[in-house]
């Protein structure tokens, strides 16, 4: 199986306009994203929509597709994204892993590990969650919970506590079960992406604000792998400043 990385990344963002070419200890955040994917994946695309972003990824000799405006979520930029990539370079691929650009320290085990949702030939999509530690998680809607089966497939994602622990005060919640939240991260089969792409928005979807809800509601299956990595997306300028910090 042939495997590509398309890092999906707007320059447009309500609470951090411009975040992708932010500066971090010397390299922009879209190239760091860029370089932890190239660890693990021979192929790396970024798709933008954005010509100031085209032209930062081309400057450190990165791939780069410009994508339409219009797009909704990174699996529909995705999807656009690898057709165009495919068409300039005359090659084909069966997994495309989703990769957030917002995440400059992406840690490439993660990816190793979606990659190794697809040893399984009936794996549709693929994604990653993390065992939940603080109660407050639990509660944060921010934070998307999953519940998953004895095969593991996620059965259901949502922003409130699921599942509900019944006959104990919510502060034992976690002492009594193991919660897991959503690590947004995305691989899908080239035909599946083609596939959920072209789904209309669900019930589910709409009333959770979670896209993957639609895959699940029209029949397809997601695989998930445990990971004890805590992802650190930047968010707002705040999220960077805490980010340089560390890194002194």
């Amino acid at each position: 199986m042939k495997f590509i990385g398309i890092i999906t990344s707007r320059y447009e963002s309500t609470r951090f306009p411009g975040k992708p070419l932010v500066d971090i200890n010397g390299k922009t955040m879209i190239r760091r994203v860029y370089e932890q994917t190239a660890k693990v994946i021979d192929t790396v695309v970024v798709a933008t929509d954005d010509i100031r972003i085209e032209k930062e990824v081309k400057r450190f000799s990165g791939n780069v597709v410009m994508t339409s405006k219009k797009h909704k979520s990174g699996t529909d930029r995705c999807s656009e994204a690898i057709d165009k990539f495919q068409e300039l370079t005359n090659e084909k691929f069966d997994i495309i892993i989703n990769i957030q650009g917002d995440e400059p320290f992406i840690d490439h085990e993660q990816i190793k590990k979606i990659i190794s949702c697809f040893d399984d030939d009936k794996t549709q999509i693929a994604t990653l969650i993390k065992p939940i530690k603080n109660i407050d998680d639990v509660f944060n809607p921010n934070k998307p919970k999953v519940i998953i089966n004895r095969y593991s497939h996620a059965i259901y994602f949502s922003r409130l506590p699921i599942p509900f622990v019944r006959n104990y005060d919510k502060d034992l919640w976690i002492k009594k079960h193991q919660f897991y939240n959503h690590v947004g991260l995305y691989a899908y089969r080239y035909d599946i992406l083609k596939e959920i792409t072209k789904l209309k928005q669900s019930p589910l979807e709409i009333a959770e604000s979670l896209e993957q809800l639609r895959w699940i509601e029209n029949g397809y299956t997601i695989k998930v792998k445990i990971t004890q990595f805590e992802s650190v997306s930047i968010d707002t300028p705040e999220d960077l400043e805490r980010i340089k910090k560390r890194l002194k």
